[in-house]
């Protein structure tokens, strides 16, 4: 089952109102949001850590960068790193490599969503391709994705 199918599924089932939206391709969150012509503060990006060998989800707004040390602190790990490629592209089997959608349960991967992201009344995410992203309200995100809403994001000087 692709991506977007097994999204589409489970934000029907979830009865959640949301936007299927196709762009040219872009490879970094920054080159999506620009895409989209939304802000970098509401295009939600993934990234995959190490911690002490686990491998974790961390989603923050594109416009930011995470804080390792925060993040460390944060899940109590001795080691925190970011991970290879290599180390998570069969996690996500139905995704193209960096275009994982912040849904860390539908792949089994424990996931933390950087509080920042619950500033903005819409997140907008990649929904497994380069090209596809999906936009909906932010309550219903946190609603039915249920994160561990914590604060790891760099901050900005």
């Amino acid at each position: 089952m692709k991506t977007m199918e097994r999204l589409s599924t489970f934000l029907k089932k979830q009865n959640v109102k949301y936007e299927l939206i196709t762009h040219p391709v872009a490879y970094t969150a920054q080159e999506t949001a620009a895409a989209e012509h939304v802000s970098g503060k509401q295009l939600a990006k993934v990234v995959m850590l190490k911690a002490d060998g686990r491998n974790l989800m961390a989603v923050l707004p594109a416009a930011s960068q995470l804080s390792i040390s925060k993040f460390k602190q944060l899940v109590g790990a001795k080691e925190v790193r970011l991970a290879t490629e290599q180390e998570f592209k069969e996690l996500f089997p139905d995704c193209e490599v960096g275009a994982m959608p912040p849904f860390g349960d539908l792949y089994e991967v424990p996931f933390f969503v950087d509080m920042a992201l619950a500033d903005n009344p819409f997140i907008v995410f990649n929904a497994g391709t380069h090209r596809d992203t999906v936009r909906m309200r932010y309550r219903d995100y946190a609603k039915i994705a249920q994160p561990d809403l914590v604060e790891f994001k760099a901050e900005t000087v």
